[in-house]
């Protein structure tokens, strides 16, 4: 069986599956190329709407995989940093991916699986799913995929959660900002479907636009240029394709192209 599975439905909904759950869906270097591929693949696909990131069996992500860590301990320096860049550059390529992303977590999510969580556009998940950065219990740090998950949880939450390794609940991701919603698990894939057809009433270029805007401004000083910058992309975006068809939609009282 393959450790990834990819699916891709009439909607262009593509559902990406971690598919390890004897191990709790833990990643090693190759189930870091897969998903790599897979996002890649899928973000540049124009069929594509929409991505959801799920993992088999009752845990989401436990993060590193044990036998990897193992055999990573006895690398050089330097394959180490090659190693790890093979995770960085998943991560990025997942925040980066074109397309809206929702991580639908399960079950428990610790380590680097709290980084695809953060990786993410939208995280939705079962009020009984667990969190946990557990990276210090085993001298280590949530070195990669701490741009996503300060970016996620803040500074002063992370202060806390990288040092203790403490586990949190749903709830708690909720509040610090780590998680969108929460619902019952038996809800789950109810409220997934409610996000999905919220996310497809959307102009799809524009959706990418979007992503863009928001890594382009994003923790910059409010100056000239950023101004600037700001109505440079509406300016581009009003005279696309879709804006057009968009406005002219609306305006004409009918549904524009990407819901027909």
């Amino acid at each position: 069986m393959s450790d990834i599975l990819i699916d891709i439905a009439a909607s262009g909904v593509a559902a990406v599956t971690m598919n390890r759950a004897e191990v709790h869906n833990a990643f090693n270097e190759r189930v870091i190329a897969d998903l790599t591929d897979a996002f890649l693949s899928l973000g540049s696909n124009p069929d594509v709407r929409a991505i959801l990131l799920r993992g088999a069996g009752k845990s989401f992500s436990a993060g590193a995989d044990l036998g990897w860590m193992k055999k990573m301990a006895g690398y050089s320096h330097g394959e180490n940093v090659e190693d790890a860049m093979g995770l960085a550059t998943m991560l990025r390529t997942l925040d980066e991916c074109p397309k809206p992303t929702i991580a639908v977590v399960q079950g428990p999510a610790f380590g680097g699986g709290v980084g695809l969580v953060a990786s993410c556009d939208i995280a939705i998940a079962a009020e009984t799913a667990s969190f946990a950065l557990t990276e210090v219990r085993l001298g280590l740090i949530p070195a990669v995929i701490s741009p996503y998950v300060v970016a996620a949880m803040g500074e002063r939450a992370c202060r806390r959660y990288f040092l203790t390794a403490e586990r949190f609940s749903a709830a708690e991701a909720l509040r610090l900002g780590l998680l969108h919603q929460t619902v019952q698990a038996t809800e789950l894939d109810a409220a997934v479907e409610v996000m999905v057809r919220n996310l497809l009433q959307c102009g799809p270029a524009s959706q990418t636009a979007a992503k863009e805007l928001i890594r382009a401004v994003a923790r910059r000083p409010l100056d000239d240029a950023l101004v600037r910058d700001t109505a440079e992309r509406i300016a581009r975006q009003r005279a696309s394709d879709e804006g057009r068809e968009g406005v002219g939609a609306f305006l004409e009282k009918r549904e524009p192209a990407w819901r027909s």
